[in-house]
C-alpha cells in the first residue's frame, strides 16, 4: 500500500522529504495548512498535536519526525540508511536519533524562547541545560568519522544534520569548528543538493 506523507514545505517535514530522496522511494505527499486543516478533527484524529509531518503507512499512522525517519528507515532496510540490529553501531544510531528528538531540541527551544534553566533546577531536567547539551553535541561530534555511526550514513546523520543546519541559519546554534567539520560532511550529500536551500546558512 502506499505511503502518505502529510506535511508542509514550510515545516520539519521537509527533513523527511529529504529522507524520501536518499531512499529513493515513492510517497503521496499532501500539503497541510497551518492553523487550518492542521488543526480540523480529521487531522487531529491522527496527531492529536495539529502538528506536520505524519506519515500514515496503511493502517498504520506515525508522527514526530525522528519516529518517522526511523520507521522509514527500517522498513527499506535495504537501502542501507540504518545499521543492522545486531550491528554494534546500532546503540549509536538510537542515542542521536534520541539526543536530536530530546535533549537537542528540548534545550535549543529553550534557548529560543529565552528559558533560563536556574543552577538549582538542572536536577529535574534530563539535559541539564543547553550548556550541557552543547557540550555533549560537540563532544559526540569529535567522533564522528565522518557520520555518526562511523562510515554509514543514515537517518540519524538526516535528522540530526538538518536539526543543526536549520539552527545554524537562524543563528540560534553558536558555531563551532567540529559541528563545521560534520555539516561540510554532511551537505556532500547528493540527495541533500536538492532541498539544499532549505538548510544553507
Amino acid at each position: 500500500m502506499a505511503l502518505t506523507l502529510y506535511t508542509n514545505s514550510q515545516s520539519r517535514g521537509v527533513v523527511v522529504d529529504w529522507l524520501l530522496l536518499d531512499l529513493g522511494i515513492e510517497c503521496e505527499r499532501k500539503e497541510i495548512a497551518f492553523e487550518t486543516e492542521m488543526k480540523s478533527s480529521e487531522f487531529l484524529a491522527m496527531n492529536p498535536f495539529g502538528k506536520v509531518p505524519v506519515l500514515v503507512d496503511g493502517d498504520i499512522v506515525v508522527y514526530e519526525l525522528n519516529a518517522i525517519c526511523a520507521y522509514l528507515a527500517d522498513k527499506y532496510f535495504e537501502r542501507g540508511l540504518a545499521p543492522a540490529l545486531n550491528d554494534p553501531q546500532r546503540g549509536m544510531y538510537y542515542r542521536w536519533l534520541f539526543f536530536g528528538a530530546g535533549p537537542f531540541a528540548a534545550a535549543i527551544d529553550n534557548l529560543h524562547l529565552n528559558v533560563v534553566i536556574q543552577p538549582n533546577q538542572k536536577m529535574f531536567m534530563g539535559y541539564g541545560d543547553y550548556d550541557d547539551t552543547y557540550q555533549a553535541l560537540v563532544q559526540g561530534l569529535e567522533y564522528a568519522s565522518p557520520y555518526l555511526c562511523g562510515t554509514q550514513f543514515t537517518a540519524a546523520d538526516i535528522c540530526l544534520g538538518a536539526m543543526i543546519m536549520w539552527q545554524l541559519k537562524m543563528n540560534i546554534l553558536q558555531p563551532h569548528p567540529v559541528i563545521e567539520r560534520y555539516i561540510n560532511t554532511i551537505k556532500q550529500r547528493e540527495s541533500l543538493s536538492k532541498i539544499s536551500a532549505l538548510f544553507a546558512a
